[in-house]
């Protein structure tokens, strides 16, 4: 059951991180981006195995520390940020204000047999990595059926 919901998550995602479903407008895809969204931001996030660990690296352009929440749910890592930058620049007669917020909110599945108590995250160059170490022993019990 669990696989049935992490290949529906996948089909999710595919089908939204994708403008128009594929069709690959772009033009318009930066004006729904303005119209709707507000701002929001929305990270690419990898998730892979190196030796014995599980790696979670996630983009974080404009995101401090003091605003990067990450928490394990049961058995789902739950990243959360919130954006808030403002640049000024003057010069002579001329005035320019940018503002950019927006914060967002995401979930990940993780494996099984995952060393909880030995979680390393770091933050360096608005690049997000979370290091999970695999345990050294899993519990494999086998099941007699009757």
């Amino acid at each position: 059951m669990a696989s049935q919901f992490r290949e529906m998550e996948r089909w999710f995602e595919e089908a939204f991180n994708r403008p128009f479903f594929g069709m690959n407008w772009l033009p318009f895809r930066g004006m729904l981006h303005e119209l709707g969204e507000g701002g929001g931001i929305s990270p690419s996030i990898d998730m892979y195995e190196e030796r014995n660990e599980l790696v979670v690296k996630a983009e974080m352009p404009g995101i401090s520390s003091e605003n990067l929440n990450l928490r394990l749910v049961d058995n789902n890592l739950i990243i959360a940020a919130e954006r808030n930058s403002e640049e000024r620049v003057e010069e002579a007669n001329y005035l320019r204000l940018e503002r950019s917020h927006g914060s967002f909110s995401r979930a990940l599945s993780l494996p099984d047999g995952l060393d909880t108590d030995h979680i390393k995250a770091s933050l360096k160059d608005g690049i997000l990595e979370i290091r999970f170490p695999r345990r050294e022993s899993s519990t494999i019990k086998q099941i007699t059926v009757e």
